[in-house]
């Protein structure tokens, strides 16, 4: 959706007709403030989702986040206390077999849609950035305070303290790769993938709590996704970038106080971890044969 484009002037009087000052005030205020906060080598939301979100709001802001490598192998000892040796072995054996089978691939499709939304969402050179490697520290509250947000997004693996989504009057949103609450945590769409849930792959828009993605919830997105062919980051990803408009809309009425959360109370709530490869397996059987028992459906259907 491009935004402050103005309409070519089609006489000599067309400044005589110029809306006026306060007019122009008005519409101005009407765009929200945004701050990004995302990691510096996720170039699908460093680079595109801050020129998205320039398009309609006033982007006054990104913070990068840089993991150490300390803070990564924090990470893998929380996720192999949580499964245990056996099934960590599960987890390395995905990451070799995807590194192996698919990364490559998906680096390039992840390269092009990069080119197709930057060329639509392009992102002014002057945008205050902040790089760190400490999401909580007192460095970056000061940023996003001086920022002065309206609005904050949020695509990081890290809990943001209250000391910094709390900054925002209209809250921090988190983008998260997952139909919560059921697929809560950051790899929800393969868990639901290798569930069988299909009905619950997608994206949900939510607010940031002081718990692991159980704020209030204001929409849920996804797209009509090929199981077969295509990966589980890859599904992942799409079900951000095929509903970047329905999201900018939704961000805009939570802005005007005009969205109301969604309705979660008799659904089953569940926070998952890494990828297995069993798990991942199992799923490319199950969908090879879902998409089988699909074809004489739709011939059936052709005939009937």
């Amino acid at each position: 959706m491009p935004a402050n484009s103005v309409p070519p002037d089609s006489s000599a009087s067309a400044s005589a007709s110029a809306p006026k000052a306060d007019t122009l005030d008005a519409q101005k205020s009407m765009r929200p403030r945004t701050v990004l906060i995302c990691h510096h080598d996720a170039a699908l939301d460093r680079t595109c989702l801050a020129g998205w979100l320039n398009s309609f709001t006033d982007l006054t802001g990104i913070v990068e986040i840089r993991e150490t490598s300390d803070q990564v192998k924090r990470r893998v000892r929380r996720e192999y206390d949580r499964v245990g040796p056996l099934r960590f072995l599960d987890v390395l054996a995905f990451r070799a077999w995807y590194k192996l089978n698919a990364a490559a691939a998906d680096r390039a499709w992840t390269d092009t849609e990069v080119a197709r939304l930057s060329a639509r969402y392009p992102l002014p050179t002057s945008i205050p950035i902040l790089t760190t490697d400490k999401p909580n520290g007192p460095e970056v509250e000061a940023f996003v305070r001086n920022a002065a947000p309206d609005l904050v997004v949020a695509r990081s693996k890290f809990m943001l303290n209250k000391r910094i989504y709390g900054i925002p009057p209209a809250g921090t949103m988190v983008l998260h790769p997952g139909i919560c609450p059921e697929y809560r945590n950051a790899h929800g769409c393969f868990w639901a993938l290798a569930q069988g849930d299909i009905t619950r792959v997608g994206l949900t828009l939510l607010a940031i709590d002081d718990g692991i993605d159980t704020g209030p919830m204001y929409g849920t997105y996804t797209y009509s996704f090929d199981e077969v062919g295509e990966t589980h980051h890859r599904i992942q990803l799409r079900c951000l970038t095929e509903n970047l408009d329905p999201i900018a809309t939704k961000l805009l009425a939570i802005y005007h106080g005009k969205a109301i959360p969604l309705d979660t109370t008799d659904h089953h709530s569940a926070v998952w971890g890494q990828p297995w490869l069993s798990k991942h397996l199992s799923w490319k059987r199950a969908a090879r044969l879902r998409a089988r028992a699909a074809i004489p459906a739709a011939l059936k259907g052709q005939t009937s």
